[in-house]
């Protein structure tokens, strides 16, 4: 089985990825994460990531999707549910042709909408321990004073958490993003996000079965 997932900012796609993923026996890939792979192995395509990574600029699309291309190649093109790529629909057209390449297409896209005001609920009010990682929020947070519950680290709401930068990423998700629904209507299933990440997962198995 070959599944995208993508979704706003604060949708829960990361979440959700992961539990279909190992719910359908498949290998979650999100963005980041090819990029990690790629540099540890130091593949050529890495090395290229690499450079940009270390500079803290975007890695163009060209070397994002060599990147891509390597790790559904070490996966034989199947069993994969790609999450944060593509982000457009030039990335989308170059995913298709590479597919095709090897007699392989995307078979199930999962859209999860919520309304904007949730997204920046979600994501404003997230707040994330320094030195772990740990997520909270501020509707859920640590038992002392912003202080981690598994480590004793500050709980700080990162720069790209603040109201301004979630609406430039969410202006960017209509733009660029959400036009994929129309690029994979013929297998798009549109999730409602509202609600526990329980019901959510319920309704993403049902439309997939």
């Amino acid at each position: 089985m070959r599944l995208l997932i993508f979704g706003p900012q604060g949708a829960g796609k990361g979440t959700q990825g992961r539990r279909v993923a190992e719910e359908f026996g498949l290998d979650a890939i999100a963005t980041g994460d090819m990029f990690r792979w790629a540099i540890s192995e130091k593949t050529d395509v890495g090395i290229k990531a690499k450079e940009f990574v270390d500079e803290g600029k975007l890695v163009p699309d060209d070397v994002t999707l060599a990147v891509v291309s390597e790790r559904l190649e070490a996966k034989n093109f199947d069993d994969f549910l790609l999450d944060g790529f593509p982000r457009n629909i030039s990335q989308a057209d170059s995913l298709d042709k590479v597919l095709a390449e090897h007699s392989a297409e995307i078979e199930a896209v999962l859209a999860l909408e919520v309304p904007e005001e949730v997204s920046l609920q979600r994501i404003v009010g997230r707040r994330v321990c320094s030195n772990c990682g740990r997520n909270y929020h501020e509707d859920a947070p640590p038992e002392e004073d912003w202080t981690c519950d598994r480590c004793g680290g500050q709980v700080e709401r990162r720069a790209d958490d603040a109201p301004e930068n979630v609406k430039k990423r969410l202006r960017l998700y209509h733009d660029q993003t959400e036009p994929l629904k129309s690029h994979y209507q013929g297998v798009l299933h549109v999730i409602d996000g509202m609600g526990s990440p329980d019901e959510v997962f319920s309704r993403i198995v049902d439309s997939l079965r």
